[in-house]
């Protein structure tokens, strides 16, 4: 087997160039993924569920790219055609996610219609990823890999300090960063569009730049007998062989990527309410009869009637001089809507323009459903169980959606017979409200913060070959990134988690660069991509786990009546990256063992 020669730098940086424009859509993703789903009406103890898809949709995708990829041979390339599909995808869905709020959905079907661009996002990302880092295994010597990850760690970060800093530069140009309740502003939408645009450019560069090596030309540098007379071994094999490596460095990713999970999930509103006094609103989980709970997003009146819906009570009607009104739209002084569908109705800044059985002041005319009220005195908005008297039926819906004609269609339904109405009361839960402008300042700002931590990580990882220890750097920059972690869940002005951020950035260069140099110096052969592949799973899985635990964690943590204490996660994510710094201590660097051989078909027409 061949010594792999040397690169010029440019050949070296063409190989990754293309990873800043995926890192853009990677740094639009954890950014506003999280703001996304607040705005459009999600719960805050459900928020990390919603984070389960990106590394789940890793964990399929990046060890069947590996390996197909090992597989692939031709006028494209082995690697590009990866690219080329994933990247397209991602342009597509980029242009979709960010208007989850702005179809007219309801709720329900916003939260939906986010979840599956999510999913084909992350998946395209995923696919458009993964080949610039086997690039790097097919066609860089072990000598220059340390130097090749950097460059690629240097791009990664610039990529992601373009895409977070995009809403706050949109921001101070002009574009609305506040946007009606339920959709995203205009700052989030057009990044994302400019984003998508940038990878476009980024992937047709790489294409022409790339040039990868002929199948007989690879097996001279990467080992790999005749084609066609070995069998690809599967994943059991390849990890039954795998390098002692392979898993001490997966110990330390586990806790590395369950904080980091944490981070890009509750750092937002830890920001919103701690550094931007965010103010709360309370927001309706269910309705209790004294005796039983129904915590349901929907309920219905019998089976015709929506009373809830997504944690908005409806308004049944208004009094007003002593004398009901059944109403959908209330339309006060003339032109200011106060009610529309039956929904109370937000001011500019986000506040609801009425509260129940609250009397209205500063009215000087009253329309109810385009018909003007004489006595205007004592105006009050009225929900539903405060007008409810006897036996009465609720129903509990997953999905209700309002066809054009109003007819309610109703799925996942469950009936339940209460037989005195008097004592039905609102289950309520506090949460931030999302459609203020301190919300969405704050929405900004992490982008700016993320946009801090790359650039950290952009000068950290310059330092990090200096280190005479690679594990003590390794460990060092972790720990650094634990205390930034903590230091969150503390910091109440935004201009000091400039610091908390650079100490996270440490860690972040360290997770980027050390990993995947101290594996691929221990793997040899045919099946780099296929290992690379399955050692992605290290990322994707803590992830999986951080999802799923998130909002048990965080109900733990929360007190009933109190906006959920999301802060108290940065800490939990802190404890969790120093374990992993510990950790690094147990890795074991080394020569790959007897690995098992893949020899790619021989194909003329690359």
């Amino acid at each position: 087997m061949k010594t792999k020669p040397d690169l010029g730098f440019w050949k070296l940086w063409n190989l990754s160039f293309g990873f800043f424009g995926v890192q853009i859509a990677y740094a639009l993703q954890s950014a506003n993924v999280s703001r996304i789903f607040t705005t459009i009406g999600a719960d805050p103890h459900e928020l990390s569920y919603f984070w389960i898809l990106p590394p789940l949709m890793g964990l399929l995708v990046q060890p069947i790219v590996g390996m197909m990829s090992d597989r692939t041979w031709n006028r494209f390339g082995r690697r590009l055609p990866y690219l080329i599909l994933g990247a397209t995808i991602a342009v597509v869905v980029m242009c979709l996610l960010p208007n989850a709020g702005s179809f007219h959905f309801t709720v329900a079907s916003a939260i939906l219609f986010g979840l599956v661009a999510l999913m084909l996002l992350d998946t395209s990302i995923n696919m458009a990823m993964q080949p610039f880092k086997m690039l790097v295994g097919d066609m860089v010597n072990e000598k220059q890999k340390g130097l090749a990850y950097s460059i690629q760690s240097f791009l990664c970060n610039a990529g992601s300090i373009v895409g977070y800093i995009f809403p706050i530069l949109l921001g101070w140009i002009g574009l609305q960063n506040t946007a009606p309740h339920g959709v995203v502003p205009s700052t989030v939408i057009w990044s994302f569009y400019i984003g998508a645009a940038i990878l476009l450019i980024c992937v047709v560069y790489s294409l022409v730049k790339i040039k990868e090596w002929p199948p007989h030309v690879y097996n001279e540098y990467n080992g790999g007998g005749d084609a066609g007379k070995e069998k690809s071994p599967g994943v059991i094999s390849l990890l039954r062989n795998a390098p002692s490596t392979f898993w001490t460095v997966g110990v330390v990713q586990f806790f590395c990527w369950f904080a980091f999970l944490f981070l890009w999930t509750y750092a937002t509103n830890t920001v919103a309410y701690k550094a931007f006094d965010t103010p709360s609103m309370e927001s309706v989980v269910g309705i209790t009869d004294g005796e039983n709970t129904f915590e349901s997003k929907n309920i219905l009146l019998g089976d015709s009637v929506l009373i809830l819906s997504h944690g908005k009570a409806l308004a049944q009607g208004v009094e007003a001089g002593g004398v009901f009104y059944p109403a959908s739209l209330v339309v006060v002084n003339g032109n200011d809507t106060i009610v529309a569908d039956h929904q109370i109705l937000n001011n500019p800044d986000g506040v609801a323009k009425a509260r129940f059985d609250t009397p209205l002041s500063g009215i000087s005319s009253l329309s109810v459903d385009g018909k003007q009220v004489a006595d205007y005195s004592d105006v009050v908005i009225k929900d539903y169980l405060s007008r409810l008297q006897g036996s009465v039926t609720l129903t509990e819906a997953a999905i209700v959606v309002k066809g054009d004609n109003g007819k309610l269609t109703v799925e996942e339904a469950t009936s339940h017979k209460v037989d005195d109405a008097a004592r039905c009361s609102y289950i309520t839960n506090t949460v931030l409200n999302a459609a203020t402008p301190q919300y969405n300042d704050a929405g900004n700002w992490v982008g700016l913060l993320y946009a801090i931590q790359a650039l950290g990580s952009v000068v950290w990882a310059v330092l990090l070959p200096k280190f005479r220890s690679r594990k003590f750097s390794y460990s060092l920059s972790l720990v650094l990134a634990g205390i930034g972690f903590i230091m969150m869940s503390f910091i109440t002005n935004q201009w000091l988690l400039f610091v908390a951020f650079l100490l996270i950035g440490c860690g972040w260069a360290a997770m980027l660069a050390w990993p995947f140099t101290i594996l691929t110096n221990s793997l040899h052969g045919g099946n780099i991509g296929a290992y690379l592949g399955l050692f992605n799973c290290t990322i994707c899985v803590p992830q999986i786990i951080a999802a799923l635990a998130g909002g048990w964690i965080l109900t733990l943590l929360s007190t009933p009546g109190q906006v959920a204490p999301e802060y108290l996660m940065m800490t939990v994510a802190g404890i969790s990256i120093i374990v992993g710094a510990f950790c690094v201590f147990f890795i074991k660097e080394g020569k790959a063992g007897a690995s098992p051989q893949e020899t790619p078909a021989v194909s003329d027409n690359i």
